[in-house]
């Protein structure tokens, strides 16, 4: 448990009305300038169904991530959410618009970037250690060096001394550590993070919050986390993304500016209180709460 942290007042930014046009972040900085991890520039997804019927999923998508900054997105059910996350791991093309990671526009999968779905989707034939080692095989990397990373990140997750289980003999949050062990075995830059616990208890997702909080601050990795819990967005972000309803937009962006290393007991700060309520005031004011 990390011990109990002081909290700061809440930035004064205020957020942007939810009908309000997001802002187009800037072309990222261009001969080797550091500039945003992540920028979503005009992004607009639409399907064909069998029948032909046409749904547009995400509506001029636009965002800016900095590099080591972690990012959380809210939204209602089948507001894009999801969708957004795959098209920034280049796994699905977009419609139209331009994403770029860490200056590189995204034209496929790339390799500079980790995914952690819903479920911990590990491979039951093979072990904990082989599990994590799964992207290292894929990308063809030195399988003696990376198994020693592997098993360092093995002890950063709390689990040194299962490498020879097998996932049937884990618990669900044990599960997903070894997920979040495979997506940052080939040290990705930016790790995506798909409603990774909304499988869990609460018990576990709140400790599994603040092993997340723990290993983000020793990995420096930036994070782009879905999740449908408000709280879970504040608690872990430094910067909560509100979208709306399908077709899914930026409808808010709001600072989250409580101090690092956080405890659970920041969910009991009336700050904490508000910066949800009003979170939650923007979904509902957009119609993607009744």
């Amino acid at each position: 448990m990390l011990g109990v942290c002081s909290v700061s007042p809440l930035t004064e930014a205020p957020a942007r009305a939810w009908n309000d046009p997001a802002p187009v972040p800037p072309r990222p900085a261009a001969g080797g300038e550091a500039g945003p991890a992540i920028v979503c520039r005009d992004v607009v997804k639409q399907f064909e169904t069998i029948e032909g019927e046409r749904i547009h999923a995400l509506d001029r998508i636009n965002l800016a991530v900095r590099e080591g900054e972690f990012v959380s997105v809210v939204g209602p059910s089948g507001c894009g959410k999801s969708t957004l996350l795959r098209c920034i791991a280049g796994t699905l093309p977009r419609t139209a618009g331009e994403i770029f990671v860490r200056g590189a526009p995204v034209t496929g999968p790339r390799r500079d970037i980790g995914i952690v779905f819903q479920t911990a989707t590990l491979l039951p034939w093979r072990n904990v250690l082989q599990n994590a080692l799964l992207p290292v095989e894929v990308q063809g990397l030195d399988r003696k060096v990376y198994t020693e990373r592997a098993k360092e990140l093995l002890r950063m997750v709390g689990l040194e001394g299962f490498e020879r289980e097998y996932p049937f003999e884990l618990s669900g949050g044990m599960q997903q550590r070894v997920s979040i062990t495979r997506a940052l075995v080939h040290d990705p830059a930016v790790l995506l993070m798909d409603e990774p616990f909304g499988a869990l208890d609460a018990l576990t997702r709140e400790q599994m919050n603040l092993d997340l909080q723990r290993i983000w601050a020793q990995a420096g990795k930036t994070v782009f986390l879905i999740t449908h819990s408000i709280a879970e967005a504040v608690f872990l972000g430094d910067r909560v993304i509100v979208m709306s309803a399908r077709p899914g937009r930026v409808i808010a962006e709001f600072g989250v500016a409580f101090a690092r290393p956080r405890s659970l007991d920041v969910m009991g700060a009336p700050e904490f209180g508000q910066l949800v309520t009003e979170i939650r005031r923007h979904l509902a004011a957009s119609g993607a709460l009744d």
